[in-house]
């Protein structure tokens, strides 16, 4: 049986890893296909294609698109897109545009509190088009002003924090038209993050295509639900390691993984789209997962 990973993040986003390491890094842990899932981007695309091509690995390109829905944040992530479509590009630029007004702001909101962090220093130490908290955070580490991205967080960038700055997002009904547009297939990223299953429902009916039910955050107990949901509403199931790189002290790619067949059943529905037909799931896809991660604590049931 062979195994992809279908989220997955670069220095191009908020991630640690160049292309060259991420690449290399699925190759050690023996992955045969790869998407990277970087947000509000598809810059590294391009680049971490021809390097998995070089090293014998399938590549998605996709990106995470950050979106709201009744004013709740989600992520939406979209494969198989095309990076030169207009309408997808200038969204892209725009949600980036927001991004560094917001690390800006952040800045801004810490000075007024006396510390004494600089835009140009998380900037530079960003070095890419889509900076975000992140980076903030590895800036305030840098200037020893904290001692760990958790530190970062929890003193000053968490909600309701000195440097919390709400986000300003497309929403979901614009995120799915746009990869969709774009001749992409649109999957909601781990859904148990957002602490309501009617989310599911809800983008179910608007068009998403599939379910990120295999996560890192997601429990066995989650797992199953998320099949299940995806079942019932005619999803797709995948699934990704949502790896940063070393943000979290270890890299965490290929640690939750899924069995190509599932790739296969995403690119069946890519067909459909593109071809006309009725959208259902390719059969034959199986009804678990084997290798379902087994250390997460199960996330809570959401409310009815």
């Amino acid at each position: 049986m062979t195994f992809a990973d279908l989220h997955l993040h670069t220095r191009y986003s908020d991630g640690t890893y160049t292309p060259a390491e991420l690449v290399s890094a699925a190759r050690s842990v023996g992955l045969s296909e790869i998407s990277l899932t970087d947000h509000d981007t598809l810059d590294g695309c391009d680049e971490v294609k021809t390097l998995a091509a070089d090293a014998g690995i399938g590549f998605i390109p996709g990106t995470e698109i950050t979106a709201e829905l009744d004013g709740r944040e989600l992520h939406i992530l979209g494969y198989f897109v095309d990076a030169q479509h207009p309408d997808l590009a200038r969204e892209l630029r725009a949600a980036q545009d927001i991004r560094r007004k917001r690390v800006k702001d952040m800045v801004a909101r810490l000075n007024a509190r006396e510390i004494p962090l600089s835009v140009d220093a998380v900037l530079e130490l960003a070095n890419c088009s889509a900076p975000g908290r992140p980076h903030v955070a590895r800036a305030l580490v840098a200037a020893g002003i904290c001692t760990s991205l958790d530190e970062a967080f929890d003193r000053f960038l968490k909600k309701d924090r000195p440097g919390w700055v709400p986000k300003r997002k497309m929403s979901a009904a614009r995120a799915l038209e746009l990869i969709h547009a774009a001749g992409g297939v649109a999957v909601m990223a781990h859904p148990g993050l957002n602490h309501d299953d009617r989310m599911v429902s809800r983008l179910a009916r608007m068009g998403v295509d599939g379910l990120e039910c295999h996560h890192p955050k997601h429990g066995p107990a989650a797992v199953a639900r998320y099949e299940e949901m995806a079942r019932e509403l005619g999803l797709v199931v995948t699934g990704g390691s949502d790896c940063h790189g070393m943000s979290k002290a270890r890299p965490t790619i290929g640690t939750v993984k899924i069995p190509t067949i599932r790739v296969d059943a995403l690119r069946e529905r890519l067909a459909q789209r593109r071809e006309g037909r009725p959208l259902t799931p390719a059969p034959g896809a199986p009804a678990s997962n084997p290798v379902a991660p087994s250390t997460a604590a199960d996330l809570p049931a959401s409310p009815p």
